[in-house]
């Protein structure tokens, strides 16, 4: 039976499910699926209504048109690195001051670092700035960093003591990896905020050389949901516990869901599917609630010449290599000489002539389940050493894994 991190509805629960049903009711691709369905009381009530994927709520959405009462409507873009964009709707706040209340990791005292990108239509960059009006901390919006700009930057944020940074993993990683090359110091950093990206293993080990006085803080979320949960460095970091408006739900496959009982939320979210998979667990942090898992993106398997590649751990594997930031995937389809698998790799410092052979041999001697396809065809694979991996310009965030069909 399907998981719920609530115990139970109360009034204005059962109030807020059966809004948002009525919502989808309403919805002339939707409305079949929602039919005959008795108006929801319990839980049990709740696990029988089907789940919402991506285009189901987009198809809501643009039929709904949410409006905030009384405030300023803000519509969000989130995605288009490796799909089609999605939208999400918030009134003015962006509904921060529940986050503010659960999770206070940067206080009126701290020197705060916006380092998310303020692209276009994407919302963390505002989300973050919401959240600081709250705090009423020193924030500078700083935004994106090409890589030219880090050592003037780092020693900026050096001479102004900046005690809080925050930003996607995928971005953190190259500023405080270049800062660990550089021998780079921020000794008054204490907090780094993260969101956007599960977090990398990499980061402590950058974080640790450059400000070992800094700990870890996540929100997870995204713009169709909002912020549904946080942590805190006395959690681990692909644990969460959810906000009191978020109801998350883990199913017999693992996958979650999420429903938001926020009763001013706009977005009509009801059993709302990312694509991530996740379970309940115990938090070593001992704070009250159920606390959930995130166990990584279901989709992010993938079939590569008739054997199944997890995108993430071959990511993950590469990068912990010597000399190697980051690494990406590219899938590249031709239509005479079938896939191929090209690993891209972002150095840590100047380019190793040796580095793309060194990463080549790991695969092939690695337990990574298609080294035998490479072994018996070696034009499968490919590793190449690059000066940037393929992002999304927007956001600054980067994939994991990137398909393309050359001509």
């Amino acid at each position: 039976m399907p998981e719920f991190s609530h115990d139970g509805l109360d009034t204005a629960g059962v109030a807020r499910v059966r809004h948002l049903l009525t919502q989808l009711r309403s919805v002339p691709a939707l409305a079949p699926r929602y039919a005959g369905i008795a108006e929801p009381s319990t839980l049990d009530d709740l696990a029988a209504l089907p789940t919402m994927l991506k285009d189901d709520l987009q198809a809501a959405l643009s039929h709904l048109q949410p409006r905030a009462a009384g405030a300023t409507t803000w519509v969000f873009q989130s995605g288009g690195s490796t799909g089609a964009p999605q939208v999400g709707y918030a009134p003015t706040g962006l509904y921060m001051r529940e986050v503010y209340e659960q999770w206070r990791p940067i206080g009126p005292q701290d020197v705060f670092v916006n380092g998310w990108s303020a692209g276009k239509m994407w919302g963390a960059h505002f989300l973050v700035n919401a959240y600081t009006d709250h705090v009423h901390c020193t924030a500078m919006n700083l935004g994106a960093m090409t890589r030219d700009e880090y050592d003037p930057w780092l020693a900026f944020f050096a001479a102004r003591k900046v005690t809080a940074f925050g930003g996607t993993p995928s971005v953190l990683r190259l500023i405080f990896g270049h800062a660990r090359d550089a021998g780079v110091k921020l000794p008054d950093l204490r907090a780094v905020l993260f969101l956007g990206e599960a977090w990398s293993d990499q980061l402590d080990e950058d974080l640790a050389a450059v400000a070992p006085n800094a700990r870890r803080w996540g929100m997870f979320g995204s713009t169709e949901t909002w912020v549904v949960a946080t942590n805190t460095p006395d959690c681990p970091a692909d644990t969460w516990h959810p906000l009191p408006s978020q109801l998350v739900c883990a199913a017999d496959d693992e996958m979650l869901d999420f429903t938001t009982l926020d009763p001013h939320g706009l977005n009509p979210v009801l059993r709302y599917r990312t694509g991530d998979a996740g379970r309940f667990v115990t938090c070593p942090c001992g704070r009250p609630g159920r606390a959930f898992q995130v166990l990584g993106r279901r989709d992010g398997l993938i079939k590569f010449r008739g054997h199944l590649v997890n995108v993430d751990d071959l990511v993950r594997d590469v990068g912990t290599l010597p000399g190697v930031a980051r690494a990406q995937l590219v899938v590249k389809e031709f239509d005479d000489r079938g896939s191929v698998l090209e690993v891209l790799v972002l150095p840590t410092g100047a380019a190793d002539t040796g580095l793309a052979d060194a990463v080549h041999r790991h695969l092939l001697g690695s337990a990574f389940g298609p080294s035998i396809v490479f072994q018996r065809n070696a034009d499968a694979l490919e590793v190449s050493v690059v000066p940037a991996l393929i992002g999304n310009e927007r956001t600054g965030k980067v994939p994991n894994l990137v398909v393309r069909r050359p001509r």
